[in-house]
């Protein structure tokens, strides 16, 4: 939780993405960015999803061709939503 509070983006991207993160939907949005079949538990998901996060503001620093602007939103809701699931989880008592 850290790695993420410590993330410094440009102030639009994070607004975009948490605009988006408030229908963020687990199941939808994570397959598409990891890919289909056993989602992973949210802080697994959250370290695949910084490794993709990363790559692509490197590309965004380096005015790379390839970077894709929507794709980093995603990626950034995505982390968002699931750094949320991670709170909720912790913050439950345990039965």
């Amino acid at each position: 939780m850290s790695m993420l509070s410590a993330l410094r983006r440009p102030q639009l991207l994070i607004r975009a993405a948490q605009f988006g993160a408030r229908e963020y939907r687990r199941d939808r949005h994570l397959q598409r960015l990891l890919g289909y079949g056993t989602l992973p538990r949210p802080a697994a998901a959250i370290m695949r999803l910084m490794e993709i996060e990363r790559t692509l503001n490197d590309q965004r620093n380096s005015d790379d061709a390839g970077y894709a602007l929507a794709r980093h939103v995603d990626v950034l809701i995505a982390m968002m939503g699931e750094a949320e699931l991670l709170r909720s989880a912790r913050s439950e008592p345990a039965t």
